[in-house]
């Protein structure tokens, strides 16, 4: 497992949000992690990334405890895309080259520079390198801050809400690439989403949180009626469209 969560717990002062969270990540995994608002899932993710500190159980990466692991090993193996990015004003290539960071000691290597040509063609920003980040449409600006992490060369990727602000097109773009890159280069992505039958079009695994605590993980067969019922208090049917589940919600 490329990532454990063990028990952990996290709260803001004294009103718990995580409590006695338990998951495994394989590599290569793409999962997506569910929930009404307020469930837990930034903070999550944030936990994970040691964005936010929790006090309760342990992370795992690689077998290696988070939390000994200095701030610089972290950003190496984890990338993150927030909800909300701000990348300055800056060119896009100067935007994605940012991602080496933790690996640029007195100057930027040859290694940076072919790395983030490649992710900017993998993400296909190649023709955008020099334009300005002011410059680009919602659906761009978010390929740039994804290829950013990606230039991380990271083994885990957090996404919050990558497809929150994107019209039906840049959505299924980006989750197609964040599906390709998870499967090609074997890194285990963890994506919030709200969007639960975009979920299910592209995700391995489901972890679904209610109330702070995981109600359910697992693989397609955990999303039912039921399950839905019970995590966002909704009646729905499921129904397959061209291969896909979809869930209706009941008039």
């Amino acid at each position: 497992m490329i990532l454990s969560v063990d028990k952990v717990g996290f709260s803001y002062k004294s009103d718990p949000v995580l409590q006695d969270v338990n998951f495994n990540v394989k590599k290569g995994d793409l999962v997506s992690i569910l929930g009404v608002n307020g469930s837990g899932k930034s903070t999550l993710i944030k936990c994970i990334n040691c964005i936010l500190k929790y006090k309760q159980g342990v992370i795992q990466v690689e077998n290696r405890n988070i939390k000994k692991m200095k701030g610089i090993e972290v950003a190496q193996k984890i990338g993150y895309v927030p909800q909300k990015s701000d990348a300055g004003f800056l060119t896009v290539f100067d935007a994605v080259l940012m991602g080496r960071k933790p690996y640029i000691k007195w100057d930027v290597s040859k290694k940076d520079i072919k790395l983030t040509e490649r992710i900017l063609k993998v993400m296909g920003l190649e023709s955008y390198a020099l334009r300005y980040i002011n410059e680009l449409s919602g659906g761009e600006l978010q390929k740039v801050v994804i290829a950013r992490a990606l230039v991380q060369d990271p083994q885990i990727l957090l996404l919050d809400e990558p497809t929150s602000d994107l019209d039906l097109k840049n959505q299924l773009e980006v989750m197609n690439i964040i599906k390709d890159v998870s499967q090609e280069h074997k890194i285990a992505s963890l994506v919030v989403m709200h969007d639960i039958n975009l979920a299910l079009r592209y995700s391995d695994k489901y972890i679904i949180l209610k109330e702070g605590r995981v109600f359910s993980t697992g693989g397609p067969e955990i999303i039912t009626p039921e399950t839905i019922k019970e995590a966002y208090g909704v009646e729905v049917q499921i129904e397959n469209f061209q291969g896909f589940p979809l869930i209706i919600p009941k008039a």
